[in-house]
């Protein structure tokens, strides 16, 4: 374990001058600037690349942006500090945006450079593409996709660069497009939504992989030439007049029959659960989930999402959480949801392992999502709540059918009331979703939900299955939505974020110990977190530490995959550096309960008896923490 200086701040870069650009220069830029660069190549470059290609050609597009000798940049901004100030970014940034718009532009007798395939990077046997979004994300993905490529520059330096028009019109002019101007008015019929530009949606930095099509790969010659036949006859048939979806909507062509695969694209045999059957089963599972929404009879589009399910085709949005399988389902799945969330039409199945959640926009035909996650062993309060889709910052929940009310709680107050939530057939009214907010986190929205049983919280992690939230000592923890519950977690609710998208079940929040600080400075509180996966291995144990009065409690040792703060060993240590009102320092350590001695060595050298250790100490220094139990058992510092 190493101790964390907890008053640490790092100052502003300084500001860049606009002086030549030497290759240093712009390497420092690129490094520093890399996933911004990427990104901007991404939104600015063509869709009709589809998703993998866009994402190998932005990151090639950065990467060929270095100077070969010292150069001046043709435009930088007049700003006076950060990345605006810095010549190189912005000599960079102008390269990027020049070659990305050369892919959009029609191909003469030869292509372009920037319209070639990337020599490099290239990755074999996979296909790469940036998390999925929701349904916000999905339509403006659509409405950039219907600009040219010099409107979406426009669209994107003035919503992710926050440029004034001016400096737009300039960049877009020294980048070779002719009608800045008419670039900058086209971008005007896009509502400009800069928050959604910055999320996974458009971060192709942050991917999901999925194998090219493994049958085709192994399949013989011929085979694989009556394949390729087979596309072209679909190919021809999406092309006939009428538009709309066609009978597998964006599902790939089927390469092979199967009576078992068959079944289990068949709308008619989906397994549909009675709405009583929950009353009188023993098991509380989403096995005795029923049916609802109002699609649940709309034959074609459960045909859609079971073909798609089966067979995603290249426009399909697929993302899943870690250690979960995309494969299609072995048997006709059970139909959990139909019906429209905002702006999409959802269905949601469920095939004893993982739910499955297609989303395809309600007025259009391209731009389909399958989201996956493992809910095997989920009971309780793990299969008391789904994420139906999220929009606009909020979110909405599809409950068990046994949850009798649902309420909404900011679980960084926990002496305010719950905000009820309206359910409709099990569906609840949106609420704040803390998984897609960005920015500085001031407060964290849980879903609350009473049923015979109690009351209980999750909190939405950027997945399909929400998260359990708890609160007590490992393996007698309790519900974390008592007094005592909500107390434990207000200081330590926005430590939440580091568990999003990581395929979270439950986590805890345990207060370990409390610790009279030196000078007679008050007490210090110090809680564990720990966040169980669905999956099993990937666990993370946080320690955190709060000093009297503060708002929020700072993470100061983690943890991974290690049984620290957990049930199997219900202990933990863990330090911090922590500076007095007269600014001497310390080095503060705690143990939990049934720890009888503390030593430092390494930066500080000290030892204690009891759980709790406090010596003065250097600033910045490091020390190695053990502790011994009352059975003689050693541990260590969590790291």
């Amino acid at each position: 374990m190493q101790s964390q200086d907890v008053s640490q701040r790092h100052a502003p870069s300084p500001a860049g001058s606009t002086g030549p650009v030497d290759v240093e220069r712009a390497e420092a830029a690129l490094v520093e600037h890399y996933p911004r660069l990427v990104r901007l190549a991404y939104l600015v470059l063509p869709p009709g690349l589809g998703r993998s290609r866009r994402v190998l050609t932005a990151h090639a597009l950065a990467q060929r942006a270095l100077p070969q000798r010292r150069t001046e940049p043709s435009v930088i901004p007049a700003q006076a500090s950060g990345r605006e100030g810095d010549p190189g970014y912005a000599y960079l940034r102008e390269r990027v945006l020049r070659t990305a718009l050369e892919a959009a532009r029609p191909r003469k007798v030869l292509p372009r450079f920037g319209q070639l395939p990337p020599l490099l990077p290239q990755v074999w046997g996979l296909r790469l593409f940036p998390r999925t979004g929701g349904a916000d994300e999905l339509a403006l993905d659509q409405r950039l996709s219907a600009l040219s490529g010099p409107a979406r520059a426009a669209y994107v330096l003035r919503g992710l660069e926050k440029l004034p028009d001016p400096d737009i019109r300039d960049l877009l002019d020294a980048a070779g497009v002719t009608d800045p101007g008419g670039a900058l008015a086209a971008a005007n019929s896009v509502p400009m939504q800069p928050g959604l530009l910055s999320s996974a949606e458009f971060d192709p930095c942050s991917l999901q992989a999925r194998p090219t099509d493994l049958v085709r790969r192994r399949q013989h010659t011929k085979a694989a030439l009556a394949a390729a036949a087979a596309l072209a006859v679909c190919g021809a048939l999406v092309a006939l007049p009428g538009g709309g979806w066609g009978p597998d909507g964006a599902a790939a062509p089927s390469y092979a029959e199967n009576p078992a695969a068959e079944a289990a694209l068949d709308p008619g045999k989906l397994t549909r659960i009675s709405p009583a059957a929950w009353r009188t089963s023993a098991r509380t599972d989403f096995s005795v989930w029923p049916a609802r929404g109002p699609l649940t009879g709309d034959k074609a589009l459960l045909r859609r999402a079971l073909a798609v399910w089966a067979r995603p085709g290249e426009t399909v949005r697929v993302s899943a959480t870690p250690g979960t399988q995309t494969g299609g389902p072995a048997g006709p799945p059970q139909l959990l949801y139909a019906g429209e969330v905002d702006a999409a039409r959802v269905v949601i199945l469920y095939d004893g392992l993982r739910i499955a959640r297609y989303a395809e926009p309600r007025n259009g035909t391209q731009g389909a999502a399958l989201d996956f996650a493992r809910v095997d062993g989920a009971t309780g309060a793990g299969a008391s709540a789904l994420v139906l889709g999220r929009s606009d910052g909020n979110v909405r929940y599809l409950t068990a059918p046994w949850v009798t009310k649902a309420a909404q709680r900011d679980l960084t107050k926990p002496d305010a009331d719950a905000t009820p939530l309206t359910l409709t057939d099990g569906v609840t009214a949106p609420l704040a979703s803390p998984a897609v907010r960005t920015g500085r986190c001031t407060s964290w929205t849980v879903l609350q939900l009473t049923d015979a049983s109690g009351t209980r919280l999750t909190t939405d992690l950027g997945e399909l299955v929400p998260a359990h939230l708890t609160a007590g000592r490992p393996g007698e923890a309790g519900e974390a939505s008592g007094a005592r519950g909500l107390r434990t977690w207000a200081p330590f609710a926005c430590s939440l974020a580091a568990e999003r998208s990581s395929g979270i079940r439950s986590v805890n929040a345990w207060a370990y110990a409390e610790q009279p600080l030196p000078e007679g400075s008050g007490s210090g509180a110090w809680v564990c977190t720990r966040a169980e996966t669905w999956r099993g291995d990937g666990t993370a144990a946080l320690a955190q530490f709060r000093t009297p009065g503060g708002a929020a409690g700072a993470v100061v040792a983690k943890g991974t995959d290690v049984p620290a703060c957990g049930p199997r060993d219900p202990h933990v240590l863990a330090g911090v550096l922590w500076k007095s009102a007269a600014g001497t320092w310390y080095l503060l350590a705690a143990g939990s309960e049934g720890t009888s001695s503390v030593s430092a060595t390494g930066g500080v050298t000290a030892s204690g008896q009891g759980p709790l250790l406090a010596v003065r100490a250097e600033r910045g220094a490091r020390a190695d923490l053990k502790g011994t139990l009352t059975d003689g058992r050693e541990i260590t510092g969590l790291r």
